[in-house]
């Protein structure tokens, strides 16, 4: 790939440097956000699925230092952009991507304490991107809502978490993929009193549990500046609580 073929841009107020390719998916506000709502214990082990360039890994390695973060990611050049990006940031050695299949991946039986993941989530039958890297990331030809769902279900530990970040129109599909295990629903709000268009899903991996209702984040003032919650969260690295209301 050229390098007029790829941009250098800025996350959490220029603590994470990243370069990401000029067309195609490019990651934005859902990386960072995800990242925020990870719960992030001291010395974790992270798995991210459909890490792309590695930047919502790399958020979250900025904001927790001791965690160690694998990420898989089927394009190989997008690793190869990805583990640049670890050591351009000096987290090389905290941070790895890896080429591989969500599937193949989740069939090695290794475990993880949380699981997080940006999933392709514009239906099939959304309209197809002529760019066929962002066409990839973007559109679920492949059930993937459901599939790596189950996959994170499979690989993380009991009492570990499955922490998501997709359309909100799409958050029965999770619910459903997600069985007998419930968590938080944490909606993302355009402006105050507006429907959400995103929602962040955290999922416990425990039986016992059901999925409550947190009272989300409202992302942007009326006039369209970020919100002071928002801008905490990705200016300043600041975790988002999904407590419920």
């Amino acid at each position: 790939m050229s390098s007029d073929s790829i941009t250098l841009d800025r996350f959490l107020g220029g603590r994470v440097v990243a370069a990401q390719p000029a067309k195609g998916f490019r990651a934005g506000h859902d990386s960072v956000l995800l990242a925020a709502a990870v719960p992030a214990d001291a010395h974790a082990k992270m798995l991210e699925l459909g890490s792309g360039v590695g930047v919502a890994s790399l958020c979250l390695a900025a904001r927790v230092p001791s965690v160690r973060i694998t990420g898989i990611e089927a394009d190989p050049e997008l690793v190869r952009i990805a583990n640049e990006n670890a050591a351009r940031n000096e987290l090389a050695d905290r941070v790895r991507f890896i080429a591989a299949d969500v599937s193949e991946f989740a069939s090695r039986g290794e475990e993880f304490d949380h699981v997080f993941f940006n999933p392709p989530f514009h239906p099939d039958t959304g309209q197809v991107s002529p760019n066929a890297a962002r066409d990839r990331a973007t559109r679920d030809v492949a059930n993937a809502i459901s599939d790596w769902t189950h996959a994170a279900l499979q690989m993380v530990r009991t009492g570990g978490t499955v922490t998501v970040i997709l359309r909100a129109d799409r958050q029965a599909e999770i619910r459903d993929a997600a069985g007998e295990h419930g968590g938080i629903l944490f909606p993302l709000h355009p402006r105050e009193g507006e429907v959400p268009k995103r929602i962040i899903v955290r999922m416990v991996k425990d039986g016992r549990l059901r999925f409550k209702r947190a009272r989300g984040l409202v992302l942007h003032e009326a006039g369209g500046k970020n919100t002071d919650a928002a801008e905490a969260v990705l200016r300043h690295a600041a975790a988002l609580d999904l407590a419920p209301a």
